[in-house]
């Protein structure tokens, strides 16, 4: 069976996602499948705006930040990730002659959450809940329409939002999101495109590139986890112990990214000596 390749396209504004799109359907060409998971956090920001609805995050003790997705906030996402987004990613992949297929994670259930009944933030130095937040963790990847997609020949393009219990929509991350079915696939590569060259020792730096940084299998995600690079440490984590072989973080920003990507450009995550993966020994 051709090799299977997940691909989160960053929603950071300056990810080039025509030149994902690009890349994406050359791998496609020489025999890959590939499934394209995105965010939207630009386009996210720049709805709120028109609607008047102020986009706040919430940042747990460990360090790890999140939209704070309150009712309004939930709508807003559902309408700038499927009905803005995931059009541009799908026709941009099909004016480059690959077809493809837009799916939320509410689609045949696709993506299947448990809703959190309270966020725990530091606000103003203090750890307090919160008990508005729309959002949720991943529990469940049912596979079969991302299956009958890749063997009829489509990519399918996933984002946000997933079903919780009760089947109504719930946000997660989008690149926990690309773990969760990097996994469930059996994915042998996971590459996570952003708006920054890769994991960098100083964020302030864009020549403190990391070729490797590794990740312990539990816990806070380590000493280069700071600000939104945070869950996509988290993210790379998750799909390293669910069995992905290999986890990259990548510049999205520029034509030819994913090919670079794949050669080795970027920053290869790996789980601390001590950790092992699904399936180990």
């Amino acid at each position: 069976m051709a090799p299977l390749t997940v691909v989160k396209c960053g929603g950071n504004r300056e990810v080039d996602a025509a030149g994902i799109c690009a890349d994406v359907a050359a791998l496609v060409r020489a025999g890959r499948r590939v499934v394209l998971v995105h965010g939207g956090s630009a386009e996210i920001d720049r709805l709120g705006d028109r609607l008047g609805v102020p986009h706040r995050r919430l940042t747990a003790p460990d360090g790890v930040s999140a939209r704070h997705t309150d009712t309004a906030t939930l709508e807003v996402v559902t309408l700038a990730l499927a009905g803005a987004v995931k059009p541009r990613l799908v026709a941009g992949l099909q004016d480059h002659g690959v077809p493809a297929v837009g799916l939320t994670g509410l689609d045949g259930g696709l993506l299947r959450a448990r809703r959190k009944r309270a966020h725990r933030a530091v606000v103003d130095g203090r750890t307090v809940l919160v008990r508005d937040d729309h959002s949720g963790r991943i529990t469940e990847v049912r596979t079969g329409v991302l299956t009958a997609l890749l063997d009829a020949g489509f990519v399918p393009v996933v984002s946000p939002p997933a079903a919780a219990e009760d089947g109504r929509p719930v946000n997660v991350d989008a690149d926990r999101a690309a773990a969760a079915v990097a996994g469930a696939l059996g994915a042998d590569r996971l590459l996570l495109l952003t708006g920054a060259p890769g994991v960098l020792a100083d964020p302030g730096d864009p020549d403190s590139l990391l070729d490797r940084c590794e990740v312990p299998a539990e816990g806070a995600p380590g000493e280069f986890a700071r600000g939104g690079m945070a869950l996509k440490l988290v993210a790379a984590r998750e799909a390293l112990l669910a069995g992905v072989r290999r986890v990259t973080v990548a510049d999205g920003r520029t034509p030819g990214a994913l090919a670079r990507a794949l050669d080795g450009a970027g920053t290869e995550i790996a789980l601390t000596a001590h950790a092992t993966p699904a399936g180990g020994a």
